[in-house]
């Protein structure tokens, strides 16, 4: 694909690359490097490794990671609706592991879809803790909503809004913040050709600039003493080295934190920017001539423990209370009501998860359970609340799928269990209705002993309620 690379790109990089310009462009001849991520909220990674089907290679630099081959296709098996793995660029996987999420944090993933680093973040998080996995394009936010929800996780809220408007209403509100920023897509021209014809010097500098106002929405919004992880997929310097040299001369209350730097990642470079920072070195460059996989570049930062920003303020502290205060919405009890006769009936073994009566929130006929009871969400765009837990029709319960691919085959009262290779399982994916014979009621469906969906069995069948977006054609 040489051929088709924009001339000017070439130019620099052969001016910036100098005798390692050979194996850079030959690496375009190549072919490209597929990966998937275990997803440890669904299966240990020694457990997916006795069940796969598919002949896997481990990531060095993710532990979950795994590349595989083009022909065994897993975005067609089964496991992967049911979640036990995330499609993902091998590289990619290097950015959300450089943030190291520890379990009861708060972390905020700004430029979050599809979700494969939210994702990613939230099996560290463990179900523990608060992500905010935010998206400015609202066609984007719904694929990033439907990953976190076939991952299982559970503590995720997904809002559709600015950098600026999070900053306002979460100042110095997070532990750690991930900014895989927008950006020019140099490194993804082998993987995605139509990256090829977006492409231009113009690009580049817009994407400049905005990565700037992103920066400096993120760190108003971490604490002192917080991480920031700055990510892009170019090897534009204009967008990596001199954007973090500019975001320090603005901010001179972070620091650059060296990154590991394994014999596939190369250190940046301190001449790409001006004026040179010798710190660039301490951040990382992938270069697909290096390893297996695209190209990305890292750099970790961290705020000053004494780091002179506006706490969370006061206001922010009267409205959780308002919230708190303010009258239960028309429903709610009924909803909560029809909530428990569903759990007493499909899912008894969870009653105590679900206990805190404040952390249930209803929008419209919609019920969530929230990470974090009693925050204040009015006027932001919220797509994901925490968990979906189902749609309250006429004083009962209509369950979610995310409440399904949240909880395990041992915690519902009763599970139709296929093999992946079983027929009928085929044709519930494709939103047939099943013969079987059983007791009637919410029935959670399993592939190998993993929740894929709903079903409800009545009188010899197994009604199918997997979702129709998803359904296999």
């Amino acid at each position: 694909m040489t051929q088709n690379l924009p001339e000017l790109f070439t130019e620099r990089m052969k001016r910036l690359l100098e005798q390692e310009y050979e194996a850079f462009i030959a690496s375009y001849d190549q072919p490209v490097t597929h990966g998937l991520r275990v997803n440890p909220l669904k299966v240990a990674r020694e457990q997916f490794l006795s069940l796969s089907p598919f002949a896997l290679e481990p990531v060095a630099w993710c532990a979950n990671g795994f590349r595989y081959k083009e022909q065994d296709r897993p975005g067609k098996h089964p496991f992967h609706a049911a979640g036990l793995y995330y499609l993902q660029e091998p590289s990619a996987m290097s950015a959300a592991e450089a943030l190291d999420a520890k379990p009861g944090e708060r972390i905020l993933d700004l430029c979050a879809a599809p979700g494969g680093k939210s994702t990613q973040l939230a099996a560290a998080l463990n179900g523990e803790g608060l992500l905010v996995a935010n998206e400015i394009h609202p066609v984007r936010v719904k694929a990033l909503a439907e990953n976190l929800e076939r991952c299982g996780v559970k503590n995720a809220v997904v809002t559709n809004e600015t950098p600026e408007r999070l900053q306002e209403r979460f100042p110095q509100f997070f532990d750690k913040i991930l900014v895989d920023a927008p950006c020019s897509g140099e490194g993804m021209f082998r993987k995605l050709p139509e990256a090829v014809e977006d492409w231009s010097p113009n690009k580049v500098t817009e994407c400049h600039l905005m990565q700037q106002d992103i920066l400096d929405a993120a760190s108003a919004m971490l604490k002192p003493g917080g991480t920031l992880v700055y990510s892009t997929c170019t090897f534009a310097p204009l967008e990596n080295e001199q954007t973090l040299v500019d975001f320090l001369a603005r901010h001179p209350e972070f620091t650059i934190v060296p990154l590991p730097q394994p014999e596939w990642f190369a250190p940046g470079q301190p001449n790409w920017a001006t004026p040179a920072c010798e710190q660039l070195r301490d951040t990382a460059r992938l270069w697909p001539h290096r390893l297996q996989g695209e190209g990305h570049y890292l750099a970790k930062l961290q705020k000053s423990a004494d780091a002179d920003s506006e706490p969370i303020s006061a206001a922010g502290k009267r409205k959780e209370k308002r919230t708190a205060k303010a009258a239960a919405p028309a429903g709610r009890k009924e909803a909560l009501a029809a909530w428990r006769t569903f759990v007493k009936e499909a899912i008894p073994q969870l009653a105590d998860e679900f206990a805190d009566e404040s952390a249930f929130v209803l929008f419209g006929e919609q019920l969530y359970y929230s990470p974090i009871p009693g925050m204040d969400w009015d006027k932001l765009k919220v797509a994901r609340v925490g968990l979906h837990l189902g749609t309250v029709k006429k004083n009962r319960l209509e369950p979610a799928h995310a409440l399904a691919l949240s909880i395990t085959p041992a915690e519902a009262a009763r599970v139709a269990d296929y093999s992946a290779d079983d027929p009928d399982l085929l044709r519930y994916l494709k939103g047939e209705a099943l013969a079987r014979d059983g007791a009637n009621g919410w029935t959670l469906v399993a592939v190998d002993g993993f929740s894929i969906g709903w079903g409800k069995q009545s009188e010899g069948q197994l009604k199918n309620h997997y979702p129709k977006g998803l359904r296999w054609v």
